[in-house]
């Protein structure tokens, strides 16, 4: 276990070099119900689950509770503690900002267009 990580400084560092569309701090409710709070209705989120490790500690946790893969992402971080979404083309100057900084930075997803019946967040 680890103490929770301060993003302050290095997020507000990112923000002079590209637009923040939306960010999202992972705590309670993990993944699938933090992240859908920064996206209008009309976008949601498709993550790839391969796209970062996980910490052991999860997978201990769901291989010790029997959890399945849909309840984790509800209710933990999975390793992820805050998410951000910037414009395609940003992506890269962000992930490169961010390593520079010291922090661990992947691309987990995209956002996509929503339909009603979609999941705003969806694993896969």
């Amino acid at each position: 276990m680890e103490p929770t990580r301060i993003y302050v400084k290095p997020i507000l560092a990112l923000m002079q070099q590209v637009t923040l569309k939306g960010m999202a701090h992972i705590t309670g409710g993990g993944l699938v119900d933090n992240l859908p709070r920064v996206l209008p209705q009309h976008l949601a989120a498709v993550l790839q689950r391969d796209a970062w490790p996980m910490p052991p500690v999860f997978s201990w946790l769901q291989q010790a509770g029997g959890v399945a893969d849909a309840e984790m992402h509800r209710v933990f971080n999975c390793g992820i503690g805050l998410t951000l979404v910037v414009d395609a083309q940003d992506e890269a100057a962000a992930l490169a900002f961010l390593r520079k900084e010291g922090l661990d930075a992947w691309t987990i997803g995209r956002i996509v267009p929503r339909t009603a019946d979609e999941a705003p967040t969806r694993v896969v």
